[in-house]
């Protein structure tokens, strides 16, 4: 079993970035972020993308957040405290008689327009309790949101009980206007997250009331309270409440007409951020479909006097392009004209949005666009340049979108000589950059890792695949959402941008670009700034892929030139080298080793042990991808090299840590066996295993330490034998407690948390990794363990990623050792069966390699099954776009199927014979391969009739063998001259005159015919 290592999906080439409406907040990306190196992507300090905008309901506005704490509600409650306390015990213009908790059957009134705090201190006494007990310190805010979260947490909770609780926060909010604005913005943040939380509890007076207080302060003096506000009311929207709220969209349109401008704009506001929330609602009959009304009405104000007006107006037509909703269609002409008109306008915000709506038309109504496409370019050109870098980098997005157009070649074309200086000039660091990157620290190794230096890890699941004979590059993961997590940068930038457009037009096209790049390249490589060299050293890398081959008579000039930068005094001209050289890695190898590999690899093993966690990273990331290039190449420089990555365990920090185990990770897939020798597992082990002892089985650094062993485990093979009772036990153990855990959560969920099942998936991972590497020794750690158990309970789970990883276990355990899975046979099959769908490709692939493995053990006896995976197999082999690893492992199976059982697969043969043999072509020669083609030869040999219309692909198929065993030889040539027998000599001929010449001079020179 070969485990795949896709490439990792390229950060820039394939955005589709009209899609993107505004800048993803880091906090709200946080959690997608995974602890990956980019291999032969994009560099840590240009990975990144932009993502869809997060519901407005779950996040702040940009320019509304004045504190950090904004985003922290719990936080944000001990602030208000000292606030709210005096509030529950002031008067109140409205006697509300005994306290609440008192009146357990109290509900408000529809409108209580005159709502106050009660002056009974009745009702006051939980909640000021409470508020005092965690009242704002006295040095301000709290320097931690973390400290008493728990408790915190549960005391809200227990407020929340209190339908006056909620009254008090808006209360706040829209009233208390002694406050300072942070204070009552706060209070509304809170009333927010109750409103997403308990919305459905809140006593309709309650609701109303909050409806009622929001409208009328939509026109709050203050921005930040008109923002809030805002916000309240999408959150409530979001709740399923427009449908509920049937004055809303009328009254806030209203609104728009105020001579006021504050009501204007903060009508406006909540009006932009119910588009963004709830734009397929508006675009449905559930509402008598607004957006009619709507749409003309916003483009009545572009032309507005205010620009945050007209900003807001673009903005709200923006949210409806891309779903192409009919209500803008038919004013798609006046959007366009009103666009133009707004071209430029001196207001940044505003030519931001008429940036971001020229992008997502390029992708929607490029007919539209078409006739004035000069004068855009130039436009965006003008754009891209803009002393304001947000208008910058949404008119740097045009040339990403324009690029995915087919129209992108010949449109560009005259405009290249001003657009490439353009993108090359946007790939310096700015001022700013380099502040916030630290950029004058050259040393830095010393200093810990605070914790969002590091990124959460997401495991990746097993795959399996087959080797190939020639190189090629593995359909892209579809489930990458890789983004960058480099201090203070990573989001999506200028820099990116344009380096990600750089390098997608050099895909476009390829050589043709390098006459407006070498001239450039010449002078920004060889600059006395340092800035300037490394954006060359940058821009070198972006052409990489798209301009190889015109790049090739430059190379051995460059290379020399690059492995001497990795040299620099300055930390980010070595580490954006580290990854350029990357990029130039397979040329590299193809080289002789002692003209490149050897004095790349040489500067590449000292910047790992870099006095810069930075240019350690890229240096650790950079060998990765370098060892998956050279492979065996590396073999006789092991020592060496392990000796540099076991030292830098001595002086990694915590993130660095995890990318070294990558790097180890990476080394044993690519030298394999030939870690197996006792000085390189002395050398290797200890510091695992030290590694392995220190961390608890709930640390998600396991993560990327599980994987690591499992790739060495799988080279070291019997190597690892004085190592595997205790990992494998530990894996067990995590696999049963996750098992448990998620059982306590499905019956109580209220009391038990669910598990975080990625334990559970790499824990299964290593096991297959000890079962493919270990083989048959792992027959007695199986035997005395209940993992075939746990492994049925986990081929049946919810989540795709835990069957994934447990077919590929089985899989393995099959292969290592049948006698225990045998018995299970029966309830495996039925379980495989079912989960033989192509939606899922990863758990699909996995399912049917382990069907193929079991059928060659189970031999005749696998009859039984047959009808339970037959049919579903030669659908998933017909399906079209179906990713080549799931065609190439599917017609594996269905061939060894044929083999043990061809009287029951031979009658379908004519349905899969022709993708069957396309799907083999390429795959090298192994027992894999070769147990397949006898299947397919038996079945000839059963059902003639079912391969003569696609002869001519089995043909094909059978030359792609380069040494196949004798007895496999003559079953080959058997049909091949059965068949030529059969038609005649003349038949022959003429039927292998449609051979391409290479086919009939193998067919001839390797079988006679």
């Amino acid at each position: 079993m070969i485990v795949a290592r896709f490439p990792k999906q390229n950060a820039y080439s394939n955005v589709n970035t009209s899609k993107y409406l505004m800048e993803t907040p880091r906090k709200n990306i946080d959690f997608l972020q995974k602890c990956e190196r980019p291999g032969k992507d994009w560099p840590a300090l240009l990975r990144g993308r932009r993502g869809r905008t997060p519901s407005r309901s779950n996040r702040l506005r940009r320019g509304f957040t004045p504190s950090r704490c904004l985003s922290e509600p719990l936080a944000a409650v001990t602030f208000l405290s000292p606030v709210l306390s005096p509030l529950l015990l002031v008067s109140n213009p409205r006697d509300f008689g005994p306290g609440l908790h008192e009146r357990p059957d109290y509900r408000f009134p529809p409108l209580m327009p005159a709502w106050g705090p009660s002056r009974e201190p009745q009702a006051g006494a939980p909640l000021q309790s409470w508020f005092c007990a965690t009242a704002r310190p006295a040095g301000g805010l709290p320097s931690s949101l973390t400290v008493g979260e728990t408790s915190s947490r549960k005391k809200l909770e227990q407020l929340n009980q209190y339908p006056d609780f909620n009254n008090y926060l808006i209360f706040v909010l829209t009233k208390l206007k002694s406050e300072d604005e942070p204070t009552r913005s706060l209070s509304g943040l809170i009333l927010k997250n109750n409103v997403k939380a308990h919305f459905q509890n809140f006593p309709n007076g309650v609701t109303d009331f909050i409806k009622s207080e929001c409208l009328n302060n939509i026109g709050d003096a203050s921005p930040l309270i008109r923002a809030t506000v805002g916000i309240l009311i999408t959150t409530i929207a979001s709740k399923g409440e427009l449908q509920n709220w049937p004055d809303l969209l009328p009254k806030l349109c209203s609104l728009l007409d105020s001579e006021d401008y504050n009501t204007c704009e903060g009508a406006f506001g909540a009006l932009q951020k119910i588009c963004e929330d709830s734009a397929e609602i508006l675009d449905s009959d559930v509402l008598d479909r607004p957006l009619n009304i709507m749409i003309p009405k916003f483009l009545q104000f572009f032309k507005h006097s205010s620009p945050k007006i007209r900003s807001h107006a673009v903005a709200c037509v923006n949210q409806f392009i891309i779903s192409r909703t009919q209500a803008l269609m038919l004013h798609i002409d006046s959007f366009i004209e009103n666009l133009f008109a707004l071209a430029g306008d001196e207001e940044p915000e505003v030519r931001k949005n008429v940036c971001r709506a020229l992008v997502m038309l390029l992708e929607v109504r490029m007919d539209r666009l078409l006739p004035h496409m000069h004068n855009i370019v130039e436009y965006m050109l003008q754009r891209t340049q803009d002393q304001d870098e947000n208008v910058a980098l949404e008119a740097c997005e045009f040339w990403l979108t324009l690029a995915d157009q087919p129209i992108c070649k010949d449109v560009l074309v005259r405009h290249l000589p001003k657009l490439i200086p353009v993108l090359v000039n946007g790939m310096k660091y700015s001022d700013i950059d380099i502040i916030l990157l630290k950029g004058d620290v050259e040393e830095d190794e010393t200093i810990p890792d605070s914790e969002q230096d590091i990124r959460p890890r997401f495991h990746r699941s097993r795959t399996v695949a087959q080797q190939h004979d020639e190189d090629g590059i593995e359909e892209e993961d579809d489930d990458d959402d890789e983004i960058d997590d480099d201090d203070t940068i990573s989001d999506w930038n200028l820099r990116k941008c344009s380096a990600a457009a750089l390098d997608v037009l050099a895909n476009v096209y390829r050589d043709e670009l390098l006459p407006h790049i070498l001239p450039l390249l010449k002078e920004l490589l060889f600059h006395h700034e340092w800035v300037v060299k490394e954006s060359g050293i940058l821009v070198l890398g972006a052409i990489a892929e798209g301009c190889m081959q015109g790049m090739i008579p430059y190379l051995p000039e460059l290379i020399p030139h690059l492995i001497q930068c990795l040299s620099d005094k300055k930390a980010l001209v070595r580490s954006i080298t580290c990854w350029t050289l990357s990029r130039y890695a397979h040329w590299v190898v193809s080289q002789p080793p002692d003209t490149y590999l050897k004095p790349l690899m040489t500067e590449l093993l000292k910047r790992i042990l870099d006095s810069n966690k930075r240019v350690q990273e890229a240096a650790c990331s950079a060998f990765a991808t370098l060892e998956e290039e050279a492979c065996t190449e590396l073999v006789p420089y092991l020592a060496y090299i392990l000796d540099t990555l076991v030292f830098a365990f001595s002086k990694y920090q915590h993130k660095n840590l995890l990318i070294l185990y990558d790097a180890i990770g990476t080394l044993a897939d690519s030298v394999g066996h030939h870690l197996n020798k006792p000085e390189y597992i002395q050398m290797l082990m200890p510091p695992l295993i030290q590694k392995w002892n220190m961390l608890k089985d709930e640390d998600k650094d396991l993560f990327p330490l599980l994987e690591c062993l499992s790739s060495v485990a799988t080279a070291l093979q019997s190597g690892f034998l004085p190592y595997c009772e205790p990992v494998y036990q530990r894996c067990v153990n995590l696999v049963q407690k996750t098992l448990a855990q998620a059982m306590l959560n499905n019956a109580q969920p209220d009391q038990y948390e669910a598990p975080d099942k990625d334990f559970m998936i790499v824990a299964l991972d290593l096991l297959s990794g000890l079962a493919e590497g270990l083989g048959g020794n792992i027959e007695q750690l199986v035997a005395r363990s209940n993992i075939l158990t746990l492994m049925y309970q986990c081929m049946q789970d919810k989540m795709p990623e835990v069957r994934q990883s447990s077919f590929a276990l089985l899989g393995d355990l099959t292969k290592a050792c049948f006698q225990h899975v045998k018995p299970c046979i029966a309830d495996f099959m039925p379980v495989l069966g079912t989960n033989l769908n192509p939606e899922f490709i990863s758990v699909c692939n996995n399912a049917t390699w382990a069907i193929g493995e079991i059928s060659i053990q189970m031999g005749i006896e696998m009859q039984p099954y047959i009808p339970m995976v037959l049919q579903q197999l030669v659908e998933i082999i017909n399906r079209p776009n179906t990713p080549k690893t799931l065609l190439e492992n599917t017609a594996i199976t269905i061939g060894r199927l044929g083999y043990v059982c061809p009287q029951e697969v031979a009658p379908m043969l004519q349905q899969f014979i022709r993708p069957w043999c396309t799907s083999l072509r390429n795959i090298r020669d192994n027992e894999e391969k070769d147990s397949a083609f006898r299947g397919i030869c038996t079945m000839i040999s059963v059902n003639p009739s079912g391969v003569i219309q696609d002869f001519i692909f089995f043909c094909d198929a059978v030359a792609s063998w380069i040494n196949p065993k004798d007895d496999l030889r003559d079953m080959f040539c058997k049909i091949l001259h059965g068949f030529k027998n059969q038609v005649g000599d003349e038949n022959w001929r003429r039927f292998s005159d449609q051979f391409p010449l290479p086919l009939k001079e193998r067919l001839a020179a390797f079988y006679g015919v």
